[in-house]
């Protein structure tokens, strides 16, 4: 009866193993993205080169649990200005309405940049106001001549946006909740206002 045991476990234990080694390999995790990006591009026929860098979504510890799992899940790394120096492209307002805790965030995946807005009365869905590829966003900076990324947001009060519209012959009333300023550094900034359940581009002067 021992010799029969013992042969029992033995083909038991050749079956598990002959079994294991059919199941598929499993494929190794994907490389993280690199946090700096560098590379080359034409501007006027000439190669230039450019660095962007970019923070992971552990660098902004006081997002929501849900809206941090949303970007993880794209992908997403936050692409910060050549002009940074603490984390930013990151903001915290009241966008959908007075009061409201909203959030808006670049996200940088597989090279392009999207501008997205997370409502907290909508915790499983992200908004995309605008996209563009990473290296449409690059511009000169310092004598070096390698070009940073140059997009950014902040957010704009009722109060900030009055005084952007000061230069229209006529200014519309005064909105009544934030707006996400979003910003090419040195060159120009539009205003995404949220109004009723349409996003809108406030006027601004010329």
């Amino acid at each position: 009866m021992v010799s029969v045991r013992i042969h029992t476990s033995i083909g038991l234990l050749s079956a598990l193993l002959g079994a294991y080694s059919m199941l598929p390999a499993q494929q190794p995790a994907p490389a993280p993205a690199p946090l700096n990006v560098s590379g080359q591009i034409v501007v006027a026929g000439h190669s230039t080169p450019y660095l962007i860098r970019h923070l992971p979504i552990s660098s902004f510890p006081d997002l929501p649990v849900e809206l941090a799992v949303l970007l993880n899940r794209r992908g997403c790394l936050i692409p910060q200005t050549y002009e940074a120096h603490q984390p930013e492209n990151v903001i915290h307002t009241s966008l959908e309405r007075v009061g409201s805790s909203d959030w808006a965030v670049l996200c940088s995946e597989r090279g392009t940049v999207s501008l997205l807005v997370y409502f907290s009365s909508a915790p499983a869905s992200l908004l995309v106001l605008a996209a563009a590829p990473e290296t449409e966003r690059l511009q000169a900076h310092d004598p070096s001549g390698v070009l940073g990324f140059n997009w950014g947001i902040d957010p704009a009060s009722p109060e900030q946006i009055r005084t952007a519209q000061i230069g229209l012959l006529h200014r519309p009333a005064l909105v009544d909740h934030d707006a996400v300023a979003d910003t090419l550094v040195d060159h120009r900034t539009v205003y995404h206002f949220y109004l009723k359940t349409a996003w809108i581009v406030l006027e601004m002067p010329q």
